[in-house]
């Protein structure tokens, strides 16, 4: 997987303390029902990122396969249980 990072996405997606690598990984080792597609070519994962923390992941696919992630945040409470339900 290719990932591109720039000045606008690295700004919105790191302003929640979640690192690139962090949110590559996330994206990397997403497995079922994730990636669950979220409407305007948007794609969304929830896992586990680096130090097992839960983190959402929003991203879009460019048109040559690049993924380019618009947004990424901790889990909240709430959040993390219906994401430990939803993947037994």
């Amino acid at each position: 997987m290719n990932f591109r990072w720039n000045d606008d996405n690295l700004e919105h997606a790191t302003q929640h303390g979640i690192s690139p690598d962090e949110a590559e990984s996330v994206v990397q080792t997403a497995h079922a029902p994730y990636p669950e597609h979220r409407g305007d070519d948007k794609w969304m994962v929830l896992g586990r990122g680096i130090g097992g923390r839960f983190v959402q992941v929003v991203y879009v696919i460019d048109w040559d396969g690049t993924f380019y992630i618009i947004h990424a945040r901790p889990l909240t409470d709430n959040e993390k249980r219906r994401y430990r339900r939803r993947i037994r």
